[in-house]
C-alpha cells in the first residue's frame, strides 16, 4: 500500500490530462448509511495507492482544517465540490451567502472549480419517483431566471479564483441534451462552464457524443461514468428512482459497462482539453469495492484510452 501519491507510478496521461476519482465510490451523501464505514483516510489511501491525482469534496468530509492536513499528507488534490442551487425557487440573492461560503472553503482547499446543479423541483434524491418518466421542467419565464442567476454565481466564483461548472443531471431541470445546450446558450461563457458527465448523458438521452460535440467549447470539467446495460434496462422496466437505480448497479466505472470512452476521450483531446477527468460511479461500496473498481478503471484507461 502506497501511503502517499507517487508521481512516478501515478496515472500519467500522454495528453496532460489529470485523472482523479470521485468520493461517491466510497460513501454516499444522499443515502448516508451507504459506505458509512469508510473514512476520508480510507479514501485517500486508496487514491494514493491507485495513482489517482485528485478527488472532489463530499458532504461527509471532516472539518476543512483536518481535510487540508490529510490531503496534503497523501499528496491528493481537491478539485471541486457539488453545490445545490435553488435559484428558481428562492432567487439568486438567497443563494449567494451559502455559495460564497462554499467558494471560500474550496479556495482554502486549493480547488479550481465549483460544481453547480439547480435543484428546484429535483427528483434525483426522491426514492419513490420513476427517474425515467418524471423530471421537473422549467417554464419559459424560469429559464432566464436560472441563466441570470448562474451568471451572478459565476462572477462570485471567478472572484474566488474558481470556474463555475454546471452539472447536467438526471431528475433535474437541466437533464437532456436540449436543456443543457439551451442553458449554455443563455449563460455567459466567461462566467458559466459545463461539467460533462458521460453517464448522465447516456442514460438521459442515449447519446454521449451529441452533447459533447454541441458543448465542447464550454466544457471545463469531466466525469467518466459507465452504464451496465442489463441494469439500465431493468431499472427502466421497474420504474426505479435515481437512487434505487444506482443502488441496483446501473452505474459503474469506465470499461465495465456499455459506453465506448475512446470517442469522448479522443474528442476532448482533439479540442485541447487538458485539465481534469474524474472516474465516477455511484455504487454501494459494500458490493463494489472502491479500490478494486478504481484499479479496474485505471487498467482500462491506460490500456484502451492512452493507446488511441
Amino acid at each position: 500500500m502506497a501511503f502517499r501519491l507517487d508521481p512516478t507510478t501515478a496515472i500519467t496521461d500522454p495528453h496532460g490530462i489529470s485523472w482523479g476519482m470521485h468520493p461517491i465510490a466510497w460513501r454516499n451523501d444522499d443515502i448516508k448509511e451507504v459506505g458509512a464505514f469508510n473514512t476520508l483516510e480510507d479514501m485517500l489511501l486508496d487514491l494514493a495507492d491507485l495513482g489517482y491525482h485528485g478527488t472532489e469534496v463530499a458532504g461527509w468530509f471532516p472539518s476543512k482544517e483536518v481535510t487540508k492536513e490529510r490531503i496534503d499528507a497523501r499528496g491528493i488534490a481537491i478539485v471541486a465540490q457539488w453545490f445545490s442551487s435553488f435559484i428558481v425557487r428562492d432567487g439568486v440573492e438567497a443563494v449567494i451567502p451559502e455559495f460564497t461560503a462554499t467558494c471560500e472553503y474550496l479556495r482554502y482547499l486549493g480547488a479550481s472549480r465549483v460544481v453547480v446543479s439547480e435543484q428546484t423541483g429535483s427528483v434525483q434524491g426522491v426514492r419513490d419517483v420513476n427517474i425515467f418518466t418524471n423530471k421537473p421542467v422549467l417554464t419559459e419565464e424560469q429559464w432566464p431566471v436560472l441563466a441570470e442567476g448562474l451568471d451572478r454565481l459565476g462572477e462570485i466564483a471567478l472572484e474566488h479564483g474558481l470556474d463555475l461548472v454546471y452539472h447536467h443531471h438526471l431528475g433535474t431541470v437541466v437533464q437532456t441534451k436540449e436543456e443543457t445546450i439551451r442553458l449554455m446558450e443563455l449563460t455567459d461563457p466567461a462566467k458559466v462552464s459545463l461539467l460533462f458527465d458521460t453517464g448522465h448523458a447516456f442514460v438521459g438521452d442515449g447519446d454521449v457524443m451529441g452533447l459533447l460535440e454541441a458543448t465542447i467549447d464550454r466544457v471545463k470539467h469531466v466525469h467518466f461514468k459507465d452504464v451496465r446495460p442489463d441494469k439500465l434496462a431493468e431499472s427502466k422496466e421497474l420504474g426505479r428512482s435515481f437512487l434505487d437505480s444506482f443502488m441496483a448497479g446501473m452505474f459503474t466505472v469506465p470499461g465495465d459497462g456499455m459506453i465506448d470512452f475512446t470517442e469522448p476521450y479522443r474528442f476532448l483531446v482533439e479540442h485541447g482539453y487538458n485539465t481534469w477527468i474524474l472516474v465516477e460511479a455511484e455504487q454501494d461500496p459494500a458490493i463494489a469495492n472502491p479500490h478494486e473498481y478504481g484499479a479496474k478503471a485505471r487498467a482500462y484507461i491506460e490500456s484502451t484510452l492512452f493507446t488511441i
